[in-house]
């Protein structure tokens, strides 16, 4: 079976987004002055061949924990869902 899992990679939220302030900065300019907080972060999509959703999702945690996110400065939030 073949699962659509969804993996959020978005910055600890106690570290300092250069990428998101720089967005408020840029927004401000515009004149949209009631942004309070931006934070920028990653969607990645993966399609995973699998028994069950349980083992598609342990595959995406594995990828997810090795190489898509860095644990150090990222938390990253998994969604599966069974492909069509």
């Amino acid at each position: 079976m073949t699962y659509t899992v969804q993996i959020k990679v978005m910055p600890l939220k106690e570290l300092l987004d250069p990428q998101g302030k720089a967005i408020v900065g840029g927004l401000q300019n515009l004149g949209l002055n009631n942004i309070a907080d931006v934070r920028v972060g990653k969607n990645i999509t993966l399609q995973i061949n699998a028994d069950s959703p349980v083992q598609a999702k342990q595959i995406a945690e594995e990828a997810s924990k090795k190489l898509l996110a860095n644990p150090v400065m990222e938390y990253f939030e998994i969604e599966t869902s069974q492909s069509a």
